[in-house]
């Protein structure tokens, strides 16, 4: 589940590094402009993704039993 998380913010930190300095959207140039539902679907998705990452900085490795 953690490597799934990584995945998609490093995928949400690339697309957000491409509209910043190319003014280039990866997802929406995926999806194309007919399936908005979709790249809202893929962002919202990243976002969790990320707020749930944030909990990754308050671990310290060990479990917890």
């Amino acid at each position: 589940m953690k490597k799934l998380i990584l995945i998609l913010m490093i995928i949400g930190g690339i697309n957000w590094g491409l509209i910043g300095f190319f003014n280039y959207n990866l997802v929406a140039s995926i999806f194309g402009a007919n399936l908005v539902i979709i790249t809202r679907i893929i962002y919202a998705v990243v976002g969790l993704a990320s707020l749930y990452g944030i909990s990754f900085l308050f671990r310290d490795g060990r479990l917890h039993t």
